[in-house]
């Protein structure tokens, strides 16, 4: 089978390349609604892109009106925003975290989440996330319906259960312990199964 996308819909191109670009990681953010409100929204479209600088990068489709989402005004106007890296157990609240809220209620609570603050930035991170990473507007760059916005990464959080220095005293992160959450096509998500080096 030869898909051409010059042929698609914009949504035909969208469930083709969540069924075939997996796993990816969900990017569990946080960002400022202003007044102290936080909004709390997954994406899939999201990795790392540079390490010097250190930058990540999210996609952000415009809502189904047409409309900027939430995450993408808050970022744009307020510069900080926190990454989560969810965990399998995190699923039912990565969703509850994804329903359409009015502009200004926080999903945090409406997922039965709660917050820690993060030592040093401007905003909380997810007491239940084992990973949280802070980072600061980079850049954004609109293309068509989605925005991308590239952040430098400030600060990273890791809970001591998942992080340790090894003999070189360089950083090691069990991933079996993290146990992150990865995001397939439609309603699907997945877990890591065996992990193996090869050399």
């Amino acid at each position: 089978m030869l898909i051409d996308f010059s042929q698609l819909t914009g949504d035909a191109a969208y469930f083709t390349m969540i069924q075939t670009i997996v796993p990816r990681p969900v990017a569990w953010v946080i960002s400022d609604s202003g007044q102290g409100r936080l909004n709390l929204a997954p994406f899939s479209f999201f990795n790392a892109v540079s390490s010097d600088p250190p930058l990540v990068m999210l996609g952000i489709a415009n809502r189904e009106d047409g409309l900027p989402k939430d995450t993408w005004c808050n970022i744009a106007e307020r510069d900080f925003f926190v990454i989560h890296i969810a965990s399998v157990e995190h699923a039912p609240a990565v969703v509850k975290s994804a329903a359409p809220l009015p502009h200004g209620e926080s999903e945090i609570p409406h997922a039965g989440l709660s917050t820690l603050p993060f030592d040093g930035f401007p905003l909380p991170r997810l007491k239940e996330a084992k990973v949280a990473i802070a980072c600061r507007r980079e850049k954004l760059i609109e293309a068509g319906d989605n925005m991308l916005i590239l952040g430098r990464v400030e600060k990273i959080f890791l809970d001591d259960s998942i992080a340790q220095h090894d003999a070189k005293g360089r950083l090691k992160v069990d991933a079996a312990l993290l146990d992150p959450l990865c995001r397939l096509g439609g309603a699907q998500f997945g877990r890591l199964g065996g992990i193996f080096e090869q050399r």
